[in-house]
């Protein structure tokens, strides 16, 4: 009995797996972003960037990704993040520094912040949310916002008006080493060679990648997802969001369990597998959505605390 009971779980399990690797969508994986009917021109405006949007823009108005939002009014600003403000960002002074905050945050804002950049598209209500993809019972029935900076709440620190203290840290000051054991390599088995970030084998920190995977700061298809700062990395938008898809992960290498051409439930355009939909009932498997965090938070991953054997659920 206690054999044909272990022969059901596992079954159960490479079931549950494979049900992972080919997840699809109900809606089209660009979402949210097609800007209510826009589509790409809704950010990406092919000719005069945000002139050719109706807006008045900076001089540099498009000249980086032809950019088709005015985020003239972002130039130079101070945002204070996270906890109290303690990570202040200073936004380049224009989009054609060449700067990782550019296409990484500045951009970003400038259609998020909602307080300095008063003119968008959206209704400052979550669309996964709004559509009905979101179907967790345990969030709440107000709309999440989409607005940073203009969320309803106040913070200090910043010359921004809004409250950027409840957002996560991003910028210089967002250092990934300041993050915990997973950027200190000698004990979790990552390092950090000035241009990627590197995993040991056998060590904890591989462990987790056959879990789950470091989707978000693996060697990237399109390059590291982060900035550089003095031989540094540090955390922008485009580390944890993959802006053109929201609800699909397609892995494309080692960063997702060691294999690539699978396809994962996401939403948030998060960067890597991610389904807040799935409800835990065992009480003993890690959901995406807390393995997602602990890529950097490694401090707080199972493996991390000599704890091995626990599956990711995905689906």
């Amino acid at each position: 009995m206690k054999k044909a009971m272990f022969i059901a779980v596992m079954v159960l399990a490479v079931a549950g797996l494979a049900m992972a690797q080919t997840a699809t969508s109900t809606v089209d994986v660009l979402g949210a972003h097609n800007n209510y009917g826009r589509g790409c021109a809704g950010c990406h405006q092919p000719h005069s960037g945000s002139f050719g949007s109706g807006q008045k823009g900076a001089v540099d108005s498009g000249n980086f990704a032809l950019w088709g939002q005015d985020a003239s009014p972002l130039y130079g600003q101070t945002i204070a993040f996270g906890d109290g403000g303690n990570f202040v960002e200073k936004l380049p002074a224009g989009i054609t520094t060449g700067a990782a905050d550019v296409g990484g945050i500045l951009l970003c804002l400038s259609c998020h912040d909602g307080s300095v950049t008063a003119v968008n598209m959206m209704t400052n209500q979550l669309y996964e949310q709004k559509i009905g993809l979101l179907t967790n019972p345990v969030y709440g029935g107000n709309p999440i916002p989409t607005l940073l900076g203009k969320d309803g709440t106040t913070g200090i620190g910043s010359t921004v008006p809004g409250n950027y203290n409840n957002d996560h840290p991003v910028g210089t000051a967002a250092a990934m080493v300041s993050f915990g054991h997973v950027m200190q390599g000698a004990t979790s088995g990552v390092s950090f060679d000035g241009t990627n970030f590197n995993v040991a084998a056998g060590s904890n920190y591989a462990q987790f990648v056959a879990n789950y995977g470091y989707p978000s700061i693996q060697p990237g298809k399109w390059g590291p997802q982060y900035g550089i700062n003095a031989g540094i990395p540090y955390v922008t938008c485009t580390t944890c969001h993959d802006q053109h898809v929201m609800t699909v992960y397609t892995s494309y290498g080692p960063g997702i369990t060691g294999k690539a051409g699978l396809y994962y439930a996401k939403l948030f355009f998060i960067n890597g597998p991610y389904n807040p939909n799935v409800v835990i009932t065992d009480g003993k498997s890690a959901p995406s959505t807390v393995q997602f965090c602990r890529q950097c938070h490694f401090g707080e991953a199972n493996e991390s605390n000599n704890t091995f054997g626990i599956p990711t659920t995905f689906q």
